[in-house]
C-alpha cells in the first residue's frame, strides 16, 4: 500500500499527467512519511532532484506540493471523504488550496447552511466540483441566487433542494441558473422554488427540444408548453426512451388520441412496462375504457373496482340499445290500432 501511494503521489508531477489507477481507501495509519533520502531502496520513486546549493534555501516546489496532499488527505479522511477516489473524478483538487477545501467545507457544515458530514459527503460525491470551486465568487452567489431569486423559502428547504440536485452548486449563476429561471417563468412556472432540480438543464440542449418534441406531433407551442407547466417533471423524461415508446403504445396498441396526454401529461412517469401495458390488457380484457388518470393513478384495488363499475355500466347501456328497438316496435304497433 505504501508503495501504491508513493507511485500515486510521484505520478502527479509533473502536472500533465492526469490519467490516475483506482485506489482502495487509505487509512491514516498507512499513510507513508514521505522523504527524499539518496540511499532509499532502487524500488523507491524519487520526486526531481534537490536544487542548486544557490538555491537551497528555497523552499522545494516539490516539497510543498507533498506536503499540501498529504495534508489534504489527512483532513479529507476526517471528514469521511476518499481523497484518492475523489481526485480520479476531479483532478483539480490536485491543486486546489487546502485552506479554501476547508473554507468550503466550514460554509457548508455551519450556520446558517448546517449541513451534516454525511450530508457533505453525498454533495461531495455527486458534485465534486464543490470543494474546488472559489466560495465568495461562486458557492455563495448560488446560494443567495437559490434564496432570493427562486425564492427558497428557508435554509431547511435550501438543504432539501441541494440534496435533490448537488449538481446546481456546480452551476453559473449568469450563464445557467439565471436564464433557466426565466425561461420556466416565461412559459407559466410561477414556482419555480418548487422545481428547482430543473435549473441545472440547458434550456438550448435540453428544455426546449421537449417542447419542439411535441409541437412537431402537432401542438401548438403554447399547448405543448402548458403541458409542461401543469406537469413540469416531464421536462425529465427521455425523448427517446420514454416519450416515443410510450407514445407508440398509446396511439398503436390503446388507439387513443396524442390529444389525451395533454390533459394528462403524468402519463409519461408511470413504466411502460409494469403500469401502462398491464393496466390495458385489463381494460381491454373486459371491452372497458377508461380516462388514463383513472386507469393509471389508482392503486390496484380502485383500479379493479373501477374496471368493475365501467364493465356493469357499459353492460347495462348495452342492454338499453338493445331494448330501445323492441320497445319502438311495440309503440308503433299500438299506434296503428
Amino acid at each position: 500500500m505504501q508503495q501504491e501511494a508513493l507511485s500515486f503521489l510521484s505520478s502527479t508531477l509533473p502536472p500533465h499527467h492526469h490519467h490516475f489507477p483506482p485506489f482502495s481507501r487509505l487509512r491514516l495509519s498507512n499513510f507513508p512519511s514521505l522523504s527524499f533520502k539518496p540511499n532509499s531502496s532502487p524500488s523507491s520513486i524519487f520526486f526531481p532532484p534537490n536544487p542548486p546549493d544557490s538555491l537551497s534555501s528555497a523552499p522545494s516546489a516539490a516539497g510543498t506540493l507533498e506536503t499540501d496532499i498529504h495534508e489534504k488527505l489527512l483532513y479529507l479522511d476526517t471528514l469521511g471523504i476518499d481523497f484518492l477516489t475523489l481526485l480520479n473524478r476531479h483532478p483539480p483538487l490536485l491543486s486546489s488550496p487546502l485552506s479554501a477545501v476547508k473554507s468550503v467545507v466550514d460554509y457548508m457544515t455551519t450556520p446558517p447552511i448546517n449541513f451534516s458530514l454525511p450530508d457533505l459527503r453525498r454533495l461531495v460525491s455527486m458534485c465534486p466540483e464543490l470543494l474546488t470551486s472559489p466560495l465568495t465568487s461562486h458557492t455563495i452567489p448560488v446560494i443567495t441566487f437559490l434564496l432570493r431569486e427562486v425564492g427558497v423559502d428557508s435554509t431547511f428547504d435550501l438543504r432539501q433542494a441541494l440534496r435533490r440536485r448537488p449538481r446546481l452548486l456546480a452551476c453559473s449563476v449568469d450563464l445557467q441558473l439565471r436564464p433557466t429561471l426565466y425561461f420556466l417563468r416565461g412559459i407559466g412556472i410561477l414556482e419555480p422554488r418548487r422545481h428547482t432540480y430543473l435549473l441545472s438543464c440547458s434550456v438550448e440542449g435540453k428544455l426546449l427540444p421537449r417542447i419542439e418534441f411535441f409541437e412537431r406531433l402537432g401542438f401548438s407551442r403554447r399547448s405543448a408548453a402548458a403541458m409542461f407547466k401543469r406537469f413540469p417533471q416531464l421536462f425529465n423524461y427521455s425523448i427517446g426512451e420514454n416519450y416515443e415508446p410510450k407514445l407508440n403504445y398509446l396511439m398503436g396498441e390503446m388507439g387513443r388520441d396524442v390529444r389525451e396526454v395533454l390533459e394528462f401529461p403524468q402519463y409519461f412517469s408511470f413504466s411502460l412496462e409494469n403500469r401502462i401495458k398491464p393496466r390495458h390488457v385489463a381494460c381491454a380484457g373486459r371491452g372497458v375504457r377508461l380516462p388514463l388518470a383513472v386507469m393509471l393513478k389508482t392503486k390496484e384495488d380502485g383500479f379493479r373496482d373501477a374496471l368493475e363499475v365501467q364493465f356493469v355500466l357499459n353492460d347495462s347501456q348495452e342492454l338499453k340499445r338493445m331494448k330501445k328497438p323492441v320497445v319502438s316496435a311495440y309503440i308503433l304497433r299500438e299506434k296503428g290500432r
